[in-house]
C-alpha cells in the first residue's frame, strides 16, 4: 500500500513543480528548442498589441505579414503556438512558400481571399474564402494567398510553433547568387526568364 500512495505524491509534487511557461529571454542564447527562460516575468509578457495595425502593402507583392512570434511576443516561446496578420491590398498575393516548422490555419477576417496548397503528391486543393471561413495548411507544404476581392483582405493566421519558419520560392529560385545554368537546368525556364526575375528580385548570378 505504501509504494502505490508513495508513488501516487510523487507524480502530484512533480506536476505543481513543473514549469508552466518559459517566457523567451531576447537577449539570451537561442536554439532549436527557441529561447532561454527569461527570469523575471509580468502580465505584460503574456500581452502584444502589435497585430492591431495595418501592415504596409506598399511594396511588390502588396502583401503584408506582421508576426507575433516568438521573437516579437516572448510570451509564447515554448508554448507550441504563434499568430500573424496578414493584409493584402488589391491584387495582392502572398507567393508559394512553405513553413518547415508548423502547420498554419487561416481565418479571413475581411474580403476574399484564395488560398490554397500543394501536397506532396502534387495534389492541388485550393478555394476562395469569404469572411468567417477558416482555411488550414498542412506543415512543410507549398502554399498561398491573394486577395481575389475588389478590396483590401485581411486575415490571421496561426501555426503549431512559436517560430514556424519561412521559406518563398521566388526568393529561394530568383533572389540569391545560385548561378543562372544551375537554374535553367532544374527548372527548365530559360536564361532571359531567370536573369529577369533575378533582377526583379536582386539575385545575381
Amino acid at each position: 500500500m505504501f509504494i502505490p500512495i508513495f508513488f501516487i505524491l510523487s507524480i502530484l509534487f512533480s506536476s505543481t513543480n513543473a514549469a508552466d511557461f518559459c517566457v523567451g529571454d531576447l537577449n539570451g542564447p537561442v536554439g532549436p528548442a527557441g529561447y532561454s527562460c527569461k527570469k523575471t516575468v509580468t502580465v505584460n509578457d503574456f500581452v502584444y498589441s502589435g497585430l492591431a495595425a495595418t501592415g504596409n502593402t506598399s511594396n511588390l507583392i502588396k502583401a503584408a505579414v506582421t508576426p507575433a512570434f516568438s521573437a516579437q511576443f516572448p510570451g509564447v516561446n515554448g508554448l507550441g503556438i504563434s499568430i500573424a496578420r496578414l493584409d493584402l491590398a488589391v491584387g495582392g498575393v502572398i507567393p508559394m512558400h512553405t513553413h518547415p516548422g508548423a502547420s498554419e490555419v487561416l481565418v479571413v477576417i475581411q474580403g476574399t481571399i484564395c488560398a490554397g496548397f500543394i501536397s506532396s503528391a502534387n495534389k492541388v486543393y485550393f478555394k476562395s474564402l469569404n469572411k468567417g471561413d477558416i482555411m488550414v495548411f498542412p506543415q512543410g507544404l507549398l502554399h498561398f494567398q491573394i486577395n481575389a476581392g475588389k478590396t483590401q483582405s485581411l486575415a490571421f493566421v496561426s501555426f503549431s510553433s512559436p517560430d514556424p519558419g519561412l521559406q518563398i520560392l521566388d526568393f529561394a529560385l530568383f533572389a540569391n547568387d545560385l548561378p543562372t545554368d544551375i537554374i535553367e537546368e532544374t527548372t527548365f525556364l530559360d536564361a532571359a526568364q531567370i536573369k529577369k526575375l533575378k533582377g526583379v528580385l536582386g539575385g545575381t548570378g
